[in-house]
């Protein structure tokens, strides 16, 4: 853009309805987004917390059955 150009054209005042536009516009294309990684999201996130609940109870029997005392009665 020439000198010239950018004195011919001053540019135009930026009003709040330009602004309230164009918050809108990206609102929609935001809104879109998240509706498409919802699932996928939502997927993952019961996956991790099944793993976790899996590994919490694999662990805590390992460690239980290493704790284990084992008691011996003989009979008189």
């Amino acid at each position: 853009m020439s000198r010239k150009q950018a004195v011919q054209n001053p540019p135009k005042k930026v009003t709040r309805d330009d602004i309230e536009a164009k918050l809108r516009e990206l609102q929609g294309e935001v809104d879109q987004r998240v509706e498409t990684a919802r699932g996928p999201a939502v997927a993952i996130a019961v996956g991790a917390v099944v793993v976790a609940v899996v590994a919490a109870y694999w662990l805590g029997r390992r460690k239980g059955r290493k704790r284990q005392m084992v008691l011996e009665i003989k009979r008189i």
